[in-house]
């Protein structure tokens, strides 16, 4: 059990990590958001490939319309982060995924009790708190560009549901995330820029980060419940502002705090109840 625990620590630490690489990449080096994504995904696509060529189990899989997903929460998520800081954009991010999902849910027959109505409103006014406008408000077109990454995230989690080897499901899905780079690099061709330190931000974040991270926490998925696998996840905004403010020197502001307690307090209360009417 230390063991599932310890992983599970270290691939929340590389989820929010990804925030943080992408803040600074794009803060404080010439890497444009276009080619952070490309880098990404390259870096992520070719660690992947290798784990499961070295794993030896079985082909690499996937499919078009998973890997478009992918596409579109990293493109989303890199041009973002040219405005938000870390600990905003991840909440951002969080609170988009989950209601995306709880909304699909709902379209599906998935009826809320009145705890999970709760929760839920809960969890969208601390997002429409933390996006109304005033001086510590994220700009509203990064905080678009969040929200559609979360859609798309989501997106990618439902149509993911029930593979057999994530692992590899996840490989093919970064490979057939690359074609969408050319049009998306070609559209920005006139903004394309790019220094040592980006490009080594986004190698970190694809390789290590995404791909590393992903495969640290596929090993541990097995091990835990539903609930426990969603609501572990409810660190990441956490750990992303607090390593924001530590290690980019970014403001811990009172309306992200609070904007914080309700979203995730909102989604604890949800998951809480579900596993209680289960």
């Amino acid at each position: 059990m230390l063991r599932v625990a310890a992983l599970t620590a270290l691939a929340m630490l590389a989820f929010a990590g990804n925030s943080l690489l992408c803040r600074v990449a794009l803060r404080d080096s010439q890497l444009d958001p276009a080619s952070f994504t490309a880098i990404r995904l390259v870096s992520g696509a070719v660690v992947l490939a290798l784990l499961v060529a070295l794993r030896r189990q079985g082909p690499i899989r996937g499919d078009w319309r998973s890997g478009l997903a992918l596409f579109g929460y990293a493109a989303g998520f890199s041009f973002a982060y040219v405005e938000l800081d870390a600990g905003a954009g991840a909440l951002v991010l969080f609170g988009a995924v989950q209601a995306s999902m709880i909304g699909y849910g709902w379209l599906k027959g998935e009826r809320l009790g009145l705890k999970q109505l709760t929760g839920l409103g809960l969890a969208i006014g601390g997002l429409l708190y933390l996006l109304l406008p005033g001086a510590s408000a994220p700009p509203p077109g990064a905080a678009g560009m969040m929200v559609l990454a979360g859609v798309s995230w989501a997106f990618y989690s439902l149509l993911g549901r029930g593979n057999s080897d994530p692992l590899a499901a996840t490989a093919g899905n970064f490979l057939r995330s690359l074609p969408a780079l050319l049009p998306l690099c070609a559209l920005y061709y006139n903004h394309l820029s790019w220094d040592g330190p980006g490009a080594f931000y986004a190698v970190l974040s694809g390789a290590l980060a995404s791909g590393i991270g992903y495969a640290i926490w596929y090993a541990a998925l097995p091990h835990l419940k539903a609930i426990q696998a969603a609501s572990v996840q409810l660190s990441v905004p956490i750990i992303a502002s607090v390593g924001g403010a530590l290690l980019l020197g970014e403001i811990l502001s009172l309306r992200l705090a609070l904007a914080s307690m309700a979203v995730l307090g909102g989604i604890a209360l949800i998951l809480l109840a579900k596993r209680r009417a289960g």
